[in-house]
């Protein structure tokens, strides 16, 4: 393959990913709203291309991909497994989640994200999390509360 023809690819992929980030589905909105900008600690960006493929979400520091699979993926079984293949050979871990789960437990969702985060991670600063409303005592040192 020439590099004209590497370039035109480059770009076509680009476009495309650049077309799915504006249209993104409703859970992947939703859990891009809980890790963007570092809030689990490491940066994330969506859409991005890995080789032919592009992933719904990638952090090149943790070589994580995060994949969120609606209805269609069932369809596709042999796609995915290629896909994933080719992605774990670039050096990601892949994970993925079913929309539903995403939409009504992201909280176990974000759970496991951050389990996979400190194994990749173990030097990981503490996530950039909101207070989660209601109970609870905040434990400091040697069993201190209020710290």
């Amino acid at each position: 393959m020439g590099a004209s023809a590497m370039i035109r690819s480059g770009k076509r992929q680009r476009d495309r990913a650049r077309a799915l980030r504006a249209n993104l589905t409703d859970a992947e909105r939703a859990l891009w709203q809980k890790i963007r900008g570092k809030q689990l600690g490491a940066k994330f960006r969506r859409q991005a291309p890995v080789g032919p493929y592009i992933a719904d979400f990638l952090s090149h520091e943790a070589r994580l991909v995060i994949e969120v699979d609606g209805g269609q993926h069932g369809a596709t079984e042999e796609y995915d497994v290629s896909r994933t293949a080719y992605i774990e050979e670039q050096g990601f871990k892949v994970l993925r989640f079913w929309n539903n789960e995403v939409l009504e437990n992201m909280d176990g969702v974000l759970i496991r994200v951050m389990e996979v985060l400190r194994a990749c991670l173990p030097d990981l600063p503490p996530p950039d999390l909101p207070p989660q409303a209601g109970g609870g005592t905040l434990i400091g040192p040697k069993g201190k509360r209020g710290q």
